[in-house]
C-alpha cells in the first residue's frame, strides 16, 4: 500500500500594514500604506466643523410632499435635506446579515414601525426631530441627514433607535460567523435598540464587545441627556476627530504600526488605546526624524502622482479621470503597453490593471456620486464579466457603499460610490479663477482672431478727421509671437484700410487670455478683455 503523501498549503502572503499620520496645526494626514503602496488617503482640515456623524436636534422647517423630503433647521446656514424614507424606521443593506434575537422575556418584539405616509402626521412643520449627518454640504446643496442615528464603537456599531442586530458580510468565514451571531444574542442589549457587529470584530473575544457596548450604551445616555436640555438647531453628539477616528478604525490585529509626528497627538493615541486595548499601545509610535513623515515614507511622491488627471499603469496604459458636477468619469487607455502578440488578451490584460487601480483611486480621491468606467472595448463577454468582478472584488475592502452594474453593451461599467463629503480633489483645489475649471485656455491664434475684430471694429468707427489715429495692443507674449509671426501681413493691410497705425507691446503679467487696446493719442483704454 502507498503512503499517501500530505500536501501542505503554502502559508498565505501577509500584507505589511502600516498608518502613517502627519498631525499639524491647520490640518491632519493620514496615509495607510500596504506593503510601502498608498491604498488609504484622509485629510481634515482642524478649522472646519465635522459635520458628518453629527447627531442634531433639529427643527422641521417645511415638507415637500412632492419631493418626499423635509428641510430641516440644524442650526447652519442652509437648511439640510431630508427623505422620507430615512425618517421610516428601515432594514440593514444587503452588507449586513440580519441576526434575530429574543427579547428579556423570551419572546420576540413586535415591531413599531410606521410608513412614510405617516411622516407629515408624526413631524409637521415646527416640530423637533432627531437627526444624524451623513453628507456634508457640497456645493451649493445643504447637508443630508437621516432619521436613523448610529453609534460607531471600536467593534460594534449601536442603532439606538432599531431592534435589528447583525453582523456585517465583509466577515466571510462561516465558522467566525456563527461564533459571532452566538456571542451577539449574549450580548445585553437593550430591547429597543440594535447593533451590528463590525468586521474588526473579526477573533475578538466576547468580553470585548461587552466592553464596546457599555461604552456605547453610556455614550447614548449622555446624548439622551443632551436632548432634554439643549435648544433646537444644535449638535447633540459629534464624531471624534480623526486621530480618535483612526484609532478606533484603524487599529486592527492587520495594521503592524500608527506612526505620528506630532507628540501631543500621540499621547492622545495612547490614553484611547488604554482605556478600549491595552495590549496595542506598542503599536503606536512617535516619528521624530527632521524629514518630513510624509517624505520619509514615500507618501507625498506616490499623492503627486495619484492626484492628477493622468495616472499611469505599470504595464504602459493609463487612466484618464474627470470630475464634473453631474459624474466623474473615467477612461481607461492601452498607451505604451506592451504585451502578447493576441490584441484581445493585450486589452483584457489593461483592463485588469486598471480596475485595481480604478478601485484605489476611487478611495484615494473620496470620489463619490455616479460615476462612469469607460474600459477599452473586449469582444469576448467572459472578459468582460473578469473585468467587472475584479471591479467588485477591489471595492469590497472600500468603507462607502457602492453599486455597481456589468458592462452595458456600449462597453460603459456604470456604478455609484457613496458621499459622505466633498471629494479630495474639491476641498484641496479651487478651480482657477483664468479657465474658471474648464481646465483649457483660448489658444493664440483665437485671440489673435478676437483681436482683430476689436481693432476692426474700432477703426470702422473713427472720424476722418482724426489724423495720425494710433492704438496700442497690450497682449500675453505668447499672443504677440503668433501676430508678430504669423498675422503681421493681414494687421499691416488692415492699417492701410482704415489709415491707422498699430503698435504692439507685451506684458508677461498677462493672462493668455487678456488684452488691452488703449488709444495713444487721449491715453484712453478703448478695450479691456480678461482684466
Amino acid at each position: 500500500m502507498k503512503k499517501v503523501q500530505k500536501i501542505i498549503a503554502p502559508p498565505e502572503k501577509r500584507t505589511h500594514k502600516e498608518v502613517i499620520i502627519n498631525a499639524e496645526s491647520l490640518e491632519v494626514r493620514i496615509g495607510v500604506l500596504e506593503d510601502g503602496k498608498l491604498e488609504e488617503f484622509t485629510i481634515e482640515r482642524t478649522t472646519e466643523e465635522r459635520l458628518v456623524g453629527g447627531i442634531f436636534k433639529g427643527k422641521v422647517r417645511n415638507l415637500e410632499d412632492g419631493l418626499k423630503a423635509a428641510f430641516v433647521d440644524i442650526g447652519f446656514e442652509k437648511n439640510a435635506f431630508l427623505h422620507y424614507w430615512d425618517i421610516v424606521p428601515n432594514n440593514f443593506d444587503s452588507n449586513v446579515e440580519v441576526v434575530e434575537r429574543e427579547s428579556k422575556d423570551g419572546k420576540k418584539k413586535d415591531k413599531t414601525n410606521f410608513t412614510q405616509k405617516d411622516v407629515p402626521r408624526l413631524f409637521p412643520a415646527g416640530s423637533e426631530i432627531i437627526v444624524q449627518v451623513t453628507k456634508g454640504p457640497i456645493g451649493t446643496k445643504g447637508p443630508r441627514v437621516t432619521g436613523n442615528l448610529v453609534l460607531p464603537g471600536r467593534y460594534l456599531v449601536l442603532l439606538p433607535n432599531s431592534d435589528q442586530s447583525g453582523i456585517s458580510r465583509k466577515i466571510e468565514n462561516v465558522e467566525e460567523r456563527q461564533r459571532l451571531k452566538k456571542i451577539l444574542r449574549e450580548l445585553e442589549i437593550p430591547d429597543t435598540m440594535g447593533v451590528i457587529m463590525r468586521t474588526a470584530g473579526e477573533g475578538q473575544k466576547k468580553r470585548y464587545f461587552e466592553m464596546d457596548l457599555a461604552f456605547l450604551l453610556e455614550e447614548w445616555k449622555a446624548v439622551q441627556e443632551r436632548m432634554k436640555t439643549q435648544p433646537m438647531a444644535t449638535c447633540i453628539f459629534q464624531e471624534p476627530d480623526l486621530i480618535v477616528r483612526t484609532v478606533r478604525d484603524c487599529l486592527t490585529e492587520d495594521t503592524e504600526r500608527i506612526v505620528v509626528d506630532d507628540p501631543k497627538s500621540f499621547e492622545r493615541m495612547r490614553e484611547v488605546i488604554n482605556k478600549i486595548d491595552p495590549p496595542s499601545l506598542s503599536k503606536i509610535k512617535l516619528y521624530t526624524d527632521n524629514q518630513p513623515i510624509f517624505d520619509r515614507f514615500g507618501i507625498t511622491k506616490q499623492l503627486e502622482t495619484a492626484f492628477s488627471r493622468q495616472v499611469h499603469l505599470k504595464g504602459g496604459g493609463y487612466l484618464v479621470i474627470d470630475e464634473t458636477e453631474a459624474l466623474v468619469a473615467i477612461d481607461v487607455n492601452t498607451g505604451r503597453h506592451k504585451g502578447a502578440k493576441d490584441q484581445d488578451k493585450t486589452i483584457h490584460q489593461v483592463n485588469l490593471e486598471a480596475a485595481e487601480e480604478i478601485c484605489r483611486q476611487l478611495r484615494l480621491r473620496n470620489i463619490g456620486g455616479l460615476i462612469v468606467l469607460d474600459f477599452i472595448d473586449m469582444r469576448q463577454r467572459r472578459d468582460q464579466q473578469t473585468v467587472y468582478q475584479r471591479v467588485k472584488d477591489g471595492m469590497k475592502r472600500d468603507k462607502a457603499k457602492t453599486h455597481i452594474l456589468p458592462i452595458s453593451t456600449l462597453g460603459l461599467m456604470e456604478m455609484t460610490r457613496q458621499r459622505h463629503s466633498e471629494s479630495v480633489r474639491s476641498s484641496v483645489y479651487d478651480d482657477c479663477p483664468y479657465c474658471k475649471g474648464k481646465g483649457k485656455v483660448k489658444s493664440s491664434i483665437t485671440m489673435s482672431v478676437e483681436i482683430q475684430r476689436k481693432l476692426s471694429e474700432i477703426l470702422k468707427k473713427r472720424t476722418r478727421d482724426e489724423s495720425d489715429f494710433q492704438l496700442r495692443i497690450v497682449v500675453h507674449p505668447t499672443v504677440l509671437d503668433r501676430l508678430r509671426k504669423e498675422d503681421e501681413k493681414l494687421l499691416i493691410a488692415m492699417e492701410k484700410k482704415y489709415f491707422g497705425k498699430l503698435s504692439f507691446r507685451a506684458d508677461p503679467a498677462f493672462h493668455a487670455e487678456q488684452f488691452k487696446i488703449v488709444n495713444v493719442t487721449t491715453n484712453d483704454d478703448l478695450v479691456s478683455v480678461g482684466s
